[in-house]
């Protein structure tokens, strides 16, 4: 297997070196027929990747990320809540309505160096969606991608709702689209993501996002952010990550600090989403948080600075900062560390 590797050359902008990554490491993704979700063909269209790799002047010291031309800022994801199209049913319930759409786009990852992702909402991760418990949900997914996909919800609702195929409306084809209505329930932290075959290739190209549904009696006030963990297979080989990141921009939190007030209550939606690595990792330095995972308790069930998820989990955290100044975050995991998965919190008075 070919070896990954980066080192830190400095702390104040992200200015990373990655070694003995190949000169193919954006070469042609894999191409694959899906037994589960029907032979939709090679899914290497539209794009595929780029020639050249990753070399030790990508983070180079003052080289960023064009946000604009993405579409999409990371720093805007954190507090980018969707609460949908809000109407009343005529039991009084409330109802809220959302249209996801689904497109391929080319999404500069790291400075120079494009990757061909499969999107919901035209962003890794896709649109932050989020809800009652009780809640009537009316979700309408338009598939604009050249691949087939659909929209899994973790969480309690029918058979047929499931985004899964060969039940209920099953795989979406591009140019289709679906709607998918349920209750929200239960209250927590959840996550939605494509379920069609190869699934870890959907799901490494970028097809997921948070799925929020509060209790009915709200958490206390809290300044509130959404941080989902993933990582790239720039190879496209299905045999390892290269980069990692969280909110879809290696190193970002780096250079950008997530800026909080000093003894306010700060509340962070972790989920993780990593596609070939068993598990992926929480580290806050200088502080401890509340922990109360997939947020279906109003309890928390430890208080740590390091949380460990597997695919799929994910957790509250809740914290103050009784100390201003710039705090650590990263994976407890040196080489997803050195690859991308870091950042500080800026902590003022």
């Amino acid at each position: 297997m070919t070896s990954r590797r980066g080192f830190l050359t400095g702390t104040g902008a992200a200015a990373v070196a990655l070694a003995a990554v190949p000169a193919h490491a954006f070469g042609a993704p894999t191409q694959d027929a899906s037994p589960e979700g029907g032979d939709h063909g090679p899914h290497g269209g539209q794009g595929g990747g780029h020639g050249g790799g990753v070399d030790g002047a990508t983070f180079r010291h003052g080289q960023g990320i064009d946000h604009k031309a993405n579409g999409f800022d990371p720093s805007e994801v954190l507090r980018d809540f969707d609460h949908g199209t809000v109407s009343t049913l005529p039991d009084g319930r409330t109802l809220r309505e959302w249209e996801v759409y689904a497109s391929d786009e080319e999404i500069e990852i790291a400075p120079g160096v494009r990757f061909a992702a499969w999107t919901f909402g035209s962003r890794i991760p896709g649109p932050t969606l989020r809800c009652t418990a009780g809640d009537r949900l009316r979700v309408r997914f338009v598939n604009g991608s050249a691949h087939p996909h659909t929209m899994h919800f973790h969480g309690i609702h029918p058979a047929e709702m499931d985004g899964v195929p060969r039940l209920g409306p099953g795989v979406i084809e591009p140019g289709g689209s679906v709607v998918y209505e349920f209750d929200a329930e239960p209250f927590g932290l959840h996550l939605y993501h494509c379920h069609v075959g190869p699934l870890a290739e959907h799901i490494a190209r970028g097809m997921y996002g948070t799925f929020i549904i509060d209790p009915p009696t709200p958490r206390p006030p809290a300044h509130e952010l959404v941080m989902m963990m993933h990582g790239y297979n720039t190879t496209f080989d299905g045999q390892g990550n290269q980069l990692y990141a969280v909110n879809g921009i290696p190193f970002h939190y780096v250079d950008n600090p997530v800026r909080v007030r000093r003894g306010e209550l700060v509340r962070i939606y972790l989920v993780n989403i990593t596609e070939y690595d068993p598990i992926n990792s929480f580290h806050l330095h200088g502080n401890f948080f509340d922990y109360y995972p997939t947020g279906t308790r109003l309890e928390p069930s430890e208080y740590t600075d390091t949380i460990v998820q597997g695919q799929g989990q994910r957790g509250i955290c809740e914290v103050r900062f009784p100390h201003p100044g710039r705090f650590m975050f990263h994976a407890h995991k040196t080489e997803f560390a050195d690859l991308g998965w870091m950042g500080f919190f800026e902590v003022t008075e």
